[in-house]
């Protein structure tokens, strides 16, 4: 689980070495890429054999795919890592808190709510189209998860992300032309984007599977929270970006509250424990 999560952060940040050569949108072209050929060669889906009411949530994880990595990627190039993955990981803590009533998952809301006030500090230097980008990752999320339940319920093994992510690649071809076009890659960038895919694609996906058969979903669910915390520090090491101590609290409140949500649900029952491994189908994608 620890060289899922660093693997995951580590190829977000060497992607993010190529942005000033490929741009946000060719190193996540790039990453589409890379994760539709591992995952249909994982889930090995068959398309022909879908009908429409599989077809329909199989698009929307499609374009949640698409619009999640985008989001990310380019609130990274404008706000730093730490930051835009904390900011993403408030959609699955929204999922786990929604339609709750018990007073615990209200504190945990209200925690991470003031997180995310001290993590925007609003001023007039505030970059609010990139926390409005990370935000928008995050309601992605919260869209993946909802719509992974239904894929799940409705194809059977990984077929249906499979079959997402090469919807997903298969839309970037043009976008990732367009930009690959007008942001002439080098060795190295393009050396980047790839081992960005790699890193946060394949490695992820085959740690989390060897993960998932040695321990409980719901663990799972809580490491996860680790993450921005992940992020934040590959920031610092590979970036040079640098959190101030305010910052790193309110990561760390967020990360609480994720784990306090998910793990208390998971122990009385009242939650959805089950939603980790969507948790992993996302990240791997």
């Amino acid at each position: 689980m620890v060289g899922s999560g660093l693997s995951n952060q580590v190829g977000a940040s060497v992607g993010a070495l190529a942005f000033p050569v490929l741009g946000p949108v060719g190193v996540v072209a790039v990453r589409q890429w890379v994760a539709a050929a591992v995952l249909l060669g994982a889930g090995r889906p068959r398309p022909r054999a879908f009908t429409a009411a599989q077809w329909r949530p199989v698009l929307g994880l499609a374009a949640v795919f698409a619009v999640m990595n985008l989001s990310l990627y380019t609130a990274i190039d404008r706000i730093g890592l730490g930051l835009a993955v904390t900011l993403e990981f408030l959609g699955p803590l929204t999922v786990a808190l929604a339609g709750s009533r018990r007073r615990v998952d209200l504190v945990c809301a209200l925690a991470a709510a003031g997180a995310v006030v001290v993590l925007a500090r609003p001023r007039p230097s505030t970059d609010y189209v990139g926390i409005g980008l990370a935000l928008l990752a995050a309601v992605c999320w919260g869209c993946y998860i909802l719509l992974n339940r239904t894929v799940g319920e409705r194809l059977p093994g990984l077929q249906g992300s499979a079959a997402a992510a090469g919807v997903s690649g298969l839309l970037y071809l043009p976008v990732g032309a367009v930009a690959l076009w007008f942001h002439r890659p080098t060795a190295g960038a393009l050396l980047c984007a790839l081992a960005a895919g790699v890193l946060s694609s394949a490695v992820p996906f085959l740690a989390d599977l060897l993960a998932l058969r040695r321990i409980p979903a719901g663990f799972f669910g809580i490491f996860m929270s680790v993450n921005p915390v992940f992020a934040a520090l590959v920031g610092v090491l590979v970036l040079g970006e640098h959190l101030a101590p305010s910052s790193w609290l309110a990561v760390a409140v967020v990360v609480t509250a994720n784990a306090v949500a998910v793990g208390t649900a998971a122990l009385s029952g009242a939650g959805r424990p089950e939603a980790s491994p969507d948790l992993l189908d996302l990240k791997s994608s």
